[in-house]
């Protein structure tokens, strides 16, 4: 068995008004290293769960530990179904401008320091090409690997994704996919993807399935 990146411990998350369970005593561990993937049908707690990894929604009751076991916040971060772009920014200050945020807890202050960071993330993913370009001069699967690499300007050992490929055809979405191996074999990144496509699931390391705010594990027969 390998290090504890994230585990979660009877996690419960209730909305609304009144009051419903969203999520029911989730527990799971995951391994650093490691790309899960948790499939299951729209409104079944999927992207409440990713809110909840995300720091997004404080959860009614349970606790999330980083893998040494100390209670607090994991440091993550999220790739969406949607790129969320600006689209008056080229790709390199897309990815250049959470640097300049002032709860980046890897802030650069210099211009031309976060430039070159973003510059250095675009050429891990092969994207340094794209540099110049605009959100509307790119395609759908440009601009979702473009967020990855805005996502990975902070550095953090989770990357959590919500659908990243839900709005994107097979070919494109195996190429996201690719990319997520990439992380993971050279970057030793940890991944987490919700979804609802059980063939791009196969490929994961592991696949759970949520249903009515539960996890069990995947099992073939299983169709959603």
């Amino acid at each position: 068995m390998g290090t504890t990146a994230l585990r979660i411990d009877n996690l419960s998350v209730q909305l609304g008004t009144p009051k419903v369970d969203i999520l029911r005593n989730v527990s799971l561990d995951v391994t650093e290293g490691e790309i899960l993937s948790i499939v299951g049908k729209s409104g079944t707690g999927k992207s409440t769960l990713i809110g909840v990894l995300s720091g997004l929604i404080i959860p009614t009751a349970g606790t999330i530990e980083k893998g040494n076991g100390a209670d607090g916040a994991v440091r993550t971060a999220t790739v969406f179904q949607d790129a969320y772009l600006f689209p008056w920014l080229n790709v390199l200050d897309n990815v250049a401008l959470s640097l300049r945020l002032k709860s980046h807890p890897r802030r650069i202050t210099s211009r031309s320091r976060r430039r070159a960071r973003a510059l250095e993330i675009l050429h891990t993913l092969e994207l340094e090409a794209l540099a110049d370009r605009y959100p509307e001069e790119l395609s759908g699967g440009q601009q979702q690997r473009v967020a990855i690499a805005r996502a990975l300007a902070n550095d953090p050992p989770i990357l959590v994704a919500d659908e990243p490929t839900g709005s994107l055809d097979s070919i494109t979405a195996d190429h996201i996919f690719d990319v997520f191996e990439h992380l993971v074999a050279d970057q030793g990144k940890t991944i987490i993807m919700v979804t609802h496509d059980v063939g791009l699931a196969s490929r994961f390391s592991r696949s759970l399935i949520i249903a009515d705010g539960e996890l069990a594990d995947s099992q073939p027969e299983i169709q959603l």
